[in-house]
């Protein structure tokens, strides 16, 4: 899985949670949040995600 698919996924899961009456709801401000973030800073993301999946500590990166 590319960074890119991974920040699409946090987009979904964002969406998810969205609720037009609610718009503070924390797991919805999270995500939102967490996905500018990235979304802002993808060369840090990327390289973040480079690191992680070649380190033994960390899971496989998803194939789907």
């Amino acid at each position: 899985m590319t960074p890119e698919q991974l920040l699409a996924k946090l987009y979904e899961l964002r969406k998810d949670f969205q609720d037009e009456d609610e718009p503070t709801d924390p797991n919805y401000m999270a995500l939102h949040h967490a996905f500018l973030f990235i979304s802002y800073n993808m060369d840090g993301f990327k390289k973040y995600c480079k690191e992680a999946f070649k380190s033994k500590d960390s899971p496989a990166p998803p194939t789907t």
